[in-house]
This record gives structure tokens, sequence and C-alpha cells, in this order.
């Protein structure tokens, strides 16, 4: 069994032979890798990765990198910051975010919910782009909610 993504759940981060989590409250260490945590957690809400790319791909009208909804009823969005494919690729919920801002040229500074933060890989340019893209995805999901 893998780690089930929650609304305490702000981050998930690669590492060589675990997933760092970072939640609300702790930062917790599972074996499986960030696709395998993922997959299986489409899975239990019943669609698959693909699927949920390809939901979110017609939703929004983003094919590259698209956001994607773990948890519909509880609106957990997940914003990759770069291709799935890529074994550096975090993942942050939408929800726990709370502020971002460059540091330099190619890293973001996010702070979370809990007023921790922590530095990405990853241009302002392009999580900006991501985050914009996510809160458009929730947009639809709490409009077809309501």
């Amino acid at each position: 069994m893998s780690y089930i993504i929650t609304s305490k759940t702000y981050a998930l981060f690669p590492q060589k032979y675990h997933t760092k989590i970072i939640e609300e409250e702790k930062v917790v260490s599972d074996p499986h890798s960030i696709n395998n945590i993922i997959t299986y957690n489409c899975y239990i809400y019943g669609s698959s990765l693909e699927g949920r790319k390809k939901g979110s791909s017609y939703l929004i009208g983003s094919k590259y990198k698209p956001p994607i909804i773990i948890n519909e009823s509880d609106c957990i969005i997940l914003i990759p910051t770069h291709s799935t494919r890529n074994k550096s690729c975090i993942w942050f919920n939408l929800a726990g975010i709370l502020n971002y801002y460059p540091k330099g040229s190619k890293q973001v500074v996010i702070e979370f919910k809990n007023n921790q933060k922590i530095i990405a890989d990853v241009s302002y340019y392009v999580f900006d782009k991501q985050v914009l893209l996510a809160s458009r995805l929730e947009t639809v999901v709490r409009s077809r909610n309501n």
C-alpha cells in the first residue's frame, strides 16, 4: 500500500530511493516513487494518471505538464514542476501554497500555508504558469461541484 494524498499533503519530492513528502505538520518518507504514489492515488479515486492528465488537458486546454485532479470532492490538485518522465519532478498541492517568489533565474521559493519555505529548481515563470493552470482547473472543478 502506498501513501494516500490528502489536503494536508503539501509536496512530494523525489529522493534516490524514496519519496519525501511534506505535510502540514510533518515530513514523511515513503519507499515508493512519486509516480507510483500518484498513480496509486489516481486509481483509488477511479482513474489512471494518464486519464487524469487527459482530463485536465481537456478541461483547461493545456497539453504539456497539466496539473491533475487527485480527489475531485476535496479539490486536491497537484502541480508538476517538470514532465512526469523527469526524475526530478516535484509535485505540489495547489491548496497548500501560500505564496511563491523567484530566487535567481532558475529557482523559486515556495511558502506553504504552515509558513514553511522550500526552494525548487524551476524558474519562477514556469512555476507561475503551472499555478495559473492549476487555478483554472480548480475553478472548473468547483463550478462542476456546485
